[in-house]
């Protein structure tokens, strides 16, 4: 991150667009990891829902791919990649003020599902404008550059979940809705008036003839469905290793804060290694380490008997997701270059699908085989993503070898 030659941090500290990126993300990371936590607890204490309905909450997290390919479809033949990304805030505005005033079981599924899946889709636009500026001025440190912009939406979730708590806990998580609206709004001020224009390289990329559309996204649709894979895992940890830990292992309030607290701590050091390595090794190969540590952590949570291997899964599942933070949007861009807002879309999208099909996992799974072995679960999915990326990083190498 600080090589002489071409810091990462030097190029997004003198770019205006950049450090407003980096602003940006830092708002609206705050913003939602602040209300995310807290969803289920408005659900049931103030709405009055039934605790498994409110669970099924995270089933609208299916709604989001669809959004994000028909945003970043829409972003592709815009001429200003934050135009969409202001509309975008706007609508999830909107969506959180609805969902603060809501009084009925049935009104923040609807609005979960109609407006904040849109609502969402700002990030993915951001990274697209992100993508433009460097095609258009190219570094030596691309995924670095993207990486230190994409450490203020880290930052913002390792506040946010606190700030979330106490707020909550002093104004109602009514008022922290309304709070959350306000950030969403707020990420879109650092831009002022600024404009990124779509890029349109000088020599348009060709298909083959008669290739389909889909056909061509295919290595795009392959990445994105074994990164859901490797991530399904940690709505099964949110959900359940708070209760374990608490209820088998008797782990004081302290001990517990500090083990879910790690992760995003040691993610955070890990963002510029990971994309330092992605600059010099190639994203793909980088990707696939990661997904061998989200194993490890795993199976360190499905084995563990006490505290220390809790820690060595949190640590070792932080390297998954700093390479998905890190690099995950940009070998997407690179997998279907001639439309990177579909690329971002589509991946940034997909995320929540993980989480969706964690929740549905890790409720069966405790039922089945109770807890920690519900985490062998995923270690089964995560292997098979392993392997995914093995065949994609293969195939995606013999076809950029093929002459042309």
């Amino acid at each position: 991150m600080f090589d002489r030659p071409e810091s990462a941090l030097r190029i997004v500290a003198r770019s205006k667009f950049y450090r407003a990126a980096f602003l940006s993300l830092l708002i609206a990371g705050i913003g939602m990891s602040a209300a995310t936590p807290q969803l289920t607890l408005f659900l049931v204490r103030d709405l009055g829902t039934p605790l498994p309905v409110a669970g099924l909450y995270y089933v609208t997290n299916l709604a989001s791919p669809i959004a994000g390919y028909l945003l970043g479809r829409l972003s592709d033949r815009s001429h200003d990649r934050l135009r969409l990304l202001r509309i975008c805030a706007v609508i999830g505005t909107v969506g959180w003020l609805a969902m603060a005033s809501t009084n009925a079981v049935w009104q923040p599924f609807v609005i979960s599902v109609v407006v904040l899946s849109i609502g969402g889709g700002a990030m993915a636009q951001l990274f697209a404008a992100c993508r433009d500026e460097l095609s258009r001025n190219p570094t030596r440190a691309d995924n670095r550059v993207v990486a230190t912009v994409r450490m203020g939406f880290t930052v913002g979730w390792i506040l946010g979940p606190v700030l979330g708590s106490w707020y909550g806990g002093l104004f109602g998580l009514r008022s922290l809705l309304i709070a959350t609206a306000i950030c969403v709004f707020a990420q879109i001020i650092p831009f002022g008036r600024q404009h990124v224009e779509r890029y349109q390289a000088p020599k348009p990329v060709l298909r083959a003839p008669g290739k389909r559309e889909i056909t061509h996204m295919l290595p795009l649709l392959a990445f994105t469905a074994v990164c859901v894979l490797a991530m399904t895992g940690d709505t099964i940890k949110f959900g359940y290793l708070p209760i374990y830990m608490a209820d088998e292992l008797h782990l004081s309030d302290g001990v517990r804060g500090a083990v879910i607290g790690i992760q995003p701590l040691i993610e955070l050091l890990l963002l510029p290694v990971v994309a330092r390595l992605a600059d010099r090794y190639g994203g793909l190969p980088v990707m696939t380490g990661g997904v061998v540590l989200g194993l490890g952590g795993n199976l360190a949570f499905a084995t563990s008997t006490g505290v220390g291997m809790l820690f060595l899964g949190q640590a070792l599942t932080a390297g998954l997701w700093a390479c998905v933070a890190a690099i995950g949007v940009s070998i997407a861009q690179d997998l279907y270059p001639e439309r990177v807002g579909t690329a971002s879309g589509v991946f940034l999208g997909a995320i929540p699908v993980g989480s969706a099909i964690g929740g549905a996992i890790g409720g069966i799974g405790v039922a089945a085989i109770g807890l920690p072995q519900v985490f062998f679960v995923p270690a089964v999915l995560t292997s098979l993503a392993i392997v995914g990326f093995i065949i994609l990083s293969i195939q995606t190498h013999r076809a950029t070898a093929a002459p042309n």
